[in-house]
């Protein structure tokens, strides 16, 4: 018997992988018949010119859009190898390595949800890629993808003898490159402070949070002894400047501050989205917290991205990979209606069916399209109601895990 169904597996698994590979080609000759001009691509290359030509990293504006640098110094560092290539190299390269980590990214989502088989990993992949999220990372040449596998790649390992030398690394450099990672160590920091007030010590999340910290500050500092003048002008100005990065109310942003703008037809929310993403800053690190104590990591870690995705000032709508992890772990956990619809909505675009572009016509929504430019933000702020409701009480199952 063992004979006859050994063969099923490989079997499954070649069918699966062959339908992933379709799939990437399929959609590979999508972007090339859309002509996708990769614009943020574009930027990180000029970004990597600047350095290397020693100019004003942050007065740069690249792409006829007149894009400005908006990650911090040590970014912009790791980009100085793609002036190296021509454009359409570039782009060739930069497709083919979302792609793999697409499938990065799906293999430790389902790792951290507890089903990483190969052939799901394939079968998931396929179609992950055409979700809104995703295409739009691929065609602007995003580096989402990658700062979410060094987030998971952090949170999902385990090593046999506790924390190594490597834990907090993925999430220091993530974080390092782009801000908005930090949250997940606010989130290690908070759950060792409550796990040490309750009488547990705290040791395994706070030991976790301090090799970010020093990962984190080991590459900031790189970058300030590169960039010394560009490390200053960011950390000290540029780092509070939201309205750099584009109008709050496009309808790509899928932040708070975005639906608030759009729904209060005002260009700034000004302290009402400040005090509205305090309260939701709080109210989603307090779900992902006790996550985290009663053993619930995939809760934590979703309830976390989710939150830091609602309280940034900016989280455009290709920001939203995670909806990945998202939609495996309601489905896997047996929500499966809140699973179909979340899916339903990531792979609608639903946020481009609104007026958008030149004029600014996003000030001027009516209900029905004001509804259609918040439904990220919607699934999210419904996910953390869900993972409130979906925990266990104190005594249900096991009070503390230790990560």
């Amino acid at each position: 018997m063992t004979m006859i169904a050994s063969p099923a597996v490989p079997r499954r698994a070649t069918v699966a992988l062959g339908v992933c590979l379709v799939s990437f080609a399929a959609f590979w000759a999508a972007q090339r018949a859309a002509h996708v001009s990769m614009i943020d691509l574009a930027v990180y290359r000029a970004e990597g010119a600047a350095v290397g030509a020693g100019d004003d990293l942050y007065a740069l504006r690249a792409t006829a859009a007149h894009l400005p640098t908006t990650y911090p110094p040590f970014a912009a560092l790791l980009f100085t190898p793609l002036p190296l290539l021509d454009a359409a190299h570039l782009r060739t390269l930069a497709t083919a390595g979302n792609l793999a980590l697409l499938v990065m990214f799906v293999r430790l989502s389902l790792k951290l949800v507890g089903h990483a088989r190969v052939e799901t990993v394939c079968w998931v992949a396929a179609p992950a890629v055409w979700c809104e999220p995703v295409w739009t990372t691929l065609r602007y040449g995003q580096i989402n993808l990658l700062l979410a596998v060094l987030v998971l790649w952090d949170l999902t390992r385990r090593p046999a003898g506790g924390p190594d030398r490597w834990t907090g690394v993925g999430l220091g450099l993530a974080t390092a490159v782009k801000l908005t990672p930090a949250l997940f160590l606010v989130l290690l920091l908070a759950t060792g402070a409550v796990d040490r007030l309750r009488g547990g010590g705290g040791q395994p999340w706070l030991r976790h949070a301090r090799g970010a910290a020093v990962a984190f500050a080991g590459a900031t500092v790189l970058a300030t002894g590169v960039l010394p003048y560009d490390s200053w002008r960011f950390w000290s100005d540029m780092v509070f400047r939201a309205s750099r990065v584009g109008h709050a109310e496009d309808t790509a942003n899928q932040a708070l501050r975005g639906v608030l703008a759009r729904l209060l037809h005002t260009p700034d929310p000004g302290a009402l989205w400040a005090a509205c993403a305090a309260v939701v800053a709080v109210l989603g690190l307090a779900v992902a917290v006790r996550a985290e104590l009663r053993g619930r990591r995939p809760w934590a870690v979703c309830a976390c991205a989710v939150t830091a995705l609602l309280v940034s000032p900016v989280s455009w709508t290709h920001h939203w990979v995670w909806c990945v992890p998202l939609v495996l772990l309601l489905w896997t956990r047996g929500h499966r209606t809140a699973a179909l619809g979340a899916l339903l909505v990531f792979c609608s675009y639903a946020p481009w069916w609104v007026p958008h572009g030149t004029g600014r016509p996003e000030l001027h929504l009516a209900d029905r399209e004001l509804l259609l430019s918040a439904v990220y933000g919607g699934v999210g702020a419904l996910f953390l109601v869900l993972a409130r409701t979906s925990l266990p009480g104190p005594g249900a199952d096991g009070v503390r895990v230790k990560p």
